[in-house]
């Protein structure tokens, strides 16, 4: 789970706090960075550009309007961002997207097996914080997320009214969300 919300994110920044471009930065810069090489397969290019989006965001935050993705909002404008910058380095030849992905937009075994580790380190993690749910709430949660069952059938299945379920299920997600927000505090403060 995530301390700050993305929402959280945009308002501080659209109120021009530091700790809300703070934020903003150091969640989707490294994201934007990775994002940025694959389309221009140049490190100059693409840091350049992200820092000057970057500038560029913050002094228009006051213009922009309600969005309802930022993560979404902030890739679609730096590629618009970058794909107008290639084209200038090129003499202002029109460069498509397809030619972008085409050419540049490959990936190493080593991001995929990194992205495997990470998948395989968040369910280990989840799995670990559902075994400290009691059986109840563990056994809703098999039900709803691991079989698909609904809500009433649920019910029917553990012998419990529609409500009860209801009740049961979340309990168990605001223990879950409070236990990895725990497990999150615990490990920035390993790092620190």
């Amino acid at each position: 789970m995530e301390l700050h919300s993305d929402e959280t994110i945009w308002y501080f920044f659209k109120k021009g706090e530091s700790h809300g471009f703070s934020l903003l930065f150091k969640k989707y810069y490294p994201q934007l960075h990775v994002y940025g090489l694959k389309l221009s397969n140049s490190q100059e290019i693409t840091e350049d550009c992200l820092q000057n989006f970057f500038i560029q965001l913050f002094e228009n935050r006051e213009k922009l309007g309600h969005i309802n993705s930022l993560k979404a909002y902030l890739f679609v404008s730096f590629k618009r961002r970058l794909i107008k910058q290639l084209q200038k380095n090129q003499n202002n030849i029109p460069i498509s997207e397809a030619q972008l992905f085409k050419t540049n937009f490959t990936f190493s075994s080593e991001e995929i097996s990194i992205k495997q580790e990470i998948q395989f380190l968040c369910t280990s993690t989840l799995a670990s914080l559902i075994n400290q749910l009691s059986p109840r709430q563990k056994e809703v949660i098999y039900l709803k997320y691991y079989s698909g069952m609904n809500s009433s059938d649920i019910a029917e299945v553990m012998d419990m009214n529609y409500q009860s379920v209801l009740n049961t299920l979340q309990k168990a997600l605001i223990k879950l969300r409070i236990a990895s927000e725990n497990q999150q505090i615990k490990s920035i403060l390993k790092k620190n």
